[in-house]
């Protein structure tokens, strides 16, 4: 397996087995998707689409990932606004058009663009503390990344509007029960493992 090219202080990537793990990471340990997040997983999906090898999305154990860094968003003209937007639309659609399966492998905190990134996976796998939500509407914010797409499509149109419109947090186990996520497990990323091969 050749490594990745693309140094990253947003993520870092590591194998296990036939799997590929990229792992989320920032100072904070929050994993916010900021522009400059949003350009360096691009090109490192990009890069990581040669090899064909399953991906598994991750990040800590706190926090899969918050999503946009509101502060960044706020200070943003509406060109570069929709720049924004236009950039995390192609990193959701190279996630969801990989070569091999993607998995999310959520643990802690998903949130906002943290939900529509694993929403582009092919399948999320969770662990028992994982919490999703959507908190854009509450903000007077509609995601442009595809998650309003997706969602629906995933567990019905009502429940989604539902989780958009309200911003409600839904615990792991509620998240199965709805179809947002295909198991719990202890282990996420060895499950999702499991689950790409």
């Amino acid at each position: 397996m050749h490594h990745v090219l693309v140094p990253s202080d947003f993520f870092r990537i590591e194998s296990r087995g036939t799997a590929t793990i990229l792992r989320l990471t920032s100072p904070d340990g929050t994993n916010r998707l900021t522009r400059a997040c949003i350009r360096a997983l691009t090109a490192g999906i990009e890069e990581l689409r040669q090899q064909s090898t399953p991906l598994i999305i991750t990040g800590n154990r706190e926090f899969f990932s918050v999503g946009a860094d509101l502060n960044e968003i706020a200070a943003l003209t509406a060109a570069e606004a929709y720049e924004f937007s236009s950039v995390g639309q192609t990193l959701m659609n190279s996630i969801a058009a990989y070569p091999a399966t993607a998995v999310a492998a959520v643990e802690g905190h998903c949130m906002g663009g943290g939900l529509d990134l694993a929403l582009a996976c092919h399948r999320r796998i969770a662990t028992p503390r994982a919490v999703f939500g959507h908190r854009g509407a509450a903000l007077g914010l509609i995601t442009g990344w595809g998650g309003t797409q997706r969602l629906p499509r995933l567990i019905g149109k009502g429940r989604a509007l539902q989780l958009f419109i309200t911003a409600e947090k839904i615990s792991a186990a509620q998240a199965l029960e709805i179809g947002l996520i295909d198991a719990i497990a202890d282990d996420a990323v060895a499950e999702a493992i499991k689950l790409s091969n």
